[in-house]
């Protein structure tokens, strides 16, 4: 029998969401013990790898799906707000996680890159106006731009402008403050702070069971994945950060707050070039309208990404499908996921989601020429032998049990967990990883309410704006946001 060792803490995954969380927690409580479980070799290298997400800082300037337009016409901003209030928290907690040596190379992760709508056509120009009018008169979308001059559009994107034809209407809403993220590298420092300042962390490993303990601890077996030998951690606290593996490992707890929850695997392919001919040419993450059926995260866009100081230029996402949970996941995934407790949630979905369906299976359907005909909408100019086709992350999304309809497939993120605190979850998919910093807090304070208000004075300080709404706080808001630009380096942008 492998030894029992004692911890306070337990992480299960080195992604974004344990290195957010567990990196609060050191500043929160020194004194506590953390231990970082990761099945792979390395931090972020499933969802939070910089080639298996957009690197979008998603912050509702460029996704037309966060503002959809009423059956009146009007624009419905609400989801983009609470986007971009959500990114405005963890810029201050990367602002101040900065000043206090817990990220020592913002460069490596953050780097500000213009955020634009895109559409052509009359009707998408009308709309795209009016969208911009909606979001005006919020403090957090002031600094932005409606262009539809082809002078102008040709001036900021030049790649885009080359052999398009401007007989058709086209029409850009730039917001030059946004930025790309490369969350694998910022991942990789928040561990690495959580190891400097005590946490142990095991690669290679993975938990193979959850054990409830009657003082209302866990009890983890953990195996080393290459010698497949076990140890058993005893853990006050666990959150599981695993990506597409959370909604196993949850079920695995045997929590009845689990009970219902199923997930749908969507896969993402992009096409990318590093032709330095190409990436001169562009200099912005560019959004399109979604498509008919697309899910949320299913809109196209043509990024410039940087990764490890090189500039790339990213197009799509194109669906795609495996019933693997993770990227480096098993084909049993999706199969082992089902229980009595959630099949009804899974066959509702399936009854009520045919047109996604459909969109999956048209998607599957793409050949090469069929990708690079789609980039040509943003890009006229694109030639076949550019571009590469690379495989990006799996997304697990959210089926929630739904009385009516049996279940009902969500595009967001939610949190799940024990009705005592002692173990929670992050299922989901989108948007994720640019909201992580307020996803935890609120881990922080579902899972541990007697300490939360102890900890508060300490929070105000990561997060200066906790407890408010920038949108109805201007001046507080443009206190910060200069207070973040400065700290970030982000005073170009």
């Amino acid at each position: 029998m492998a030894e029992l060792a004692k911890v306070d803490v337990v992480l299960v995954g080195a992604g974004i969401m344990s290195a957010t969380l567990g990196a609060l927690l050191r500043r929160l409580e020194p004194q506590w013990s953390m231990t970082v479980i990761e099945r792979l070799d390395a931090v972020g290298a499933e969802s939070s790898g910089p080639w298996n997400n957009a690197g979008t800082g998603h912050a509702g300037l460029c996704e037309m799906n966060y503002t959809p337009a009423r059956s009146d016409g009007s624009i419905d901003i609400t989801k983009a707000v609470l986007v971009n209030e959500q990114f405005q928290i963890t810029r201050q907690f990367w602002a101040y996680a900065v000043e206090n040596r817990v990220l020592t190379d913002v460069r490596s992760f953050l780097n500000p890159v213009p955020h634009v709508s895109f559409v052509h056509g009359a009707d998408g120009v009308d709309y795209l106006r009016r969208r911009g009018e909606a979001l005006a008169h919020n403090p957090l979308f002031a600094a932005t731009e409606f262009v539809d001059e082809p002078d102008e559009f040709a001036h900021r994107l030049p790649y885009m402008a080359n052999q398009r034809n401007f007989s058709e209407p086209v029409a850009l809403y730039w917001a030059a403050d946004g930025t790309d993220v490369d969350f694998g590298a910022l991942s990789r420092q928040l561990i690495g702070y959580c190891v400097r300042s005590g946490a142990t962390a095991l690669f290679g490993h993975e938990v193979r069971k959850l054990t409830r303990r009657p003082d209302g601890s866990w009890t983890l077996t953990v195996a080393n994945r290459r010698t497949g030998q076990k140890r058993l951690l005893n853990a006050k606290f666990v959150f599981v950060g695993a990506g597409g593996d959370a909604l196993r490992l949850l079920q695995k707890a045997g929590i009845p707050e689990i009970r219902g929850f199923a997930g749908f695997p969507i896969g993402g392919r992009f096409l990318r070039t590093a032709n330095p001919r190409l990436t001169d040419l562009h200099r912005a993450k560019v959004y399109g309208a979604p498509s008919p059926g697309a899910p949320p995260l299913g809109a196209l866009h043509l990024d410039l990404r940087l990764v490890n100081g090189k500039p790339w230029l990213v197009f799509g996402p194109y669906a795609g499908w495996s019933p693997k949970f993770l990227k480096h996941g098993h084909f049993s995934d999706l199969p082992r996921s089902i229980r009595l407790n959630n099949l009804m949630s899974l066959l509702g979905v399936g009854v009520g989601e045919m047109t996604l369906l459909n969109y999956l299976i048209s998607q599957l359907r793409l050949t090469e020429p069929d990708r690079v005909e789609a980039l040509r909408e943003f890009a006229p100019s694109a030639v076949d032998s550019d571009w590469e086709l690379t495989v990006a992350g799996q997304r697990v999304q959210v089926i929630r049990r739904h009385r009516q309809r049996g279940g009902v497939l969500e595009f967001g993120t939610t949190i799940v967990g024990a009705a005592d605190g002692t173990i929670a979850g992050l299922l989901g998919g989108s948007p994720g990883a640019s909201t992580a910093v307020p996803a935890m807090l609120e881990v922080l304070d579902r899972c541990f309410a007697n300490r939360y208000p102890s900890w508060l004075p300490t929070l105000k300080e990561i997060v200066p704006s906790l407890g408010a709404e920038l949108s109805n706080e201007p001046a507080l808001y443009d206190e910060l946001r200069s207070w973040t630009n400065r700290t970030l380096e982000l005073e170009a942008a």
